[in-house]
């Protein structure tokens, strides 16, 4: 069963779409199960000052980039890949691991959803690859 949470977090949708203006952007494909997803960013001095995504994807993924994208806006790229490497290593754990600007990630990456690791990891990633890449 699905949790409430999951649900909740997905169904706010207020950073969908495309940036026009994007600096950097990136678009992954979970090789798994299809879901894919694209990230746009804008990043000045360093940090996130714009985050739009688009997905065709399961309700994990979205709930994920949901709160990625409302998450990582206004933050530096070194927080950010710092935050990566936590979500990365969350579902090893039962304790409550993140940060508090990232807290609301222990809703949704914890142990018992370890079966959808990849699909919770997916904004992740392709927002660390739009990152490592400038936009053209």
């Amino acid at each position: 069963m699905i949790d409430k949470e999951i649900i909740k977090i997905a169904s706010n949708t207020e950073n969908h779409g495309v940036l026009d203006n994007h600096t950097h952007s990136s678009k992954l494909k979970n090789s798994i199960c299809g879901d894919e997803m694209r990230v746009y960013l804008i990043v000045k001095n360093d940090k996130i000052t714009s985050f739009k995504y688009e997905c065709e994807s399961c309700i994990y993924c979205q709930a994920s980039v949901s709160l990625l994208s409302r998450s990582a806006k206004n933050k530096s790229i070194e927080k950010v890949k710092y935050f990566a490497e936590q979500a990365k290593n969350s579902f090893e754990r039962n304790t409550k691991s993140f940060d508090k600007e990232w807290k609301e990630f222990d809703k949704i990456m914890i142990k018992n959803n370890i079966s959808r690791k990849e699909c919770l990891l997916l904004p992740v990633n392709t927002m660390l690859d739009a990152l490592n890449k400038k936009s053209l």
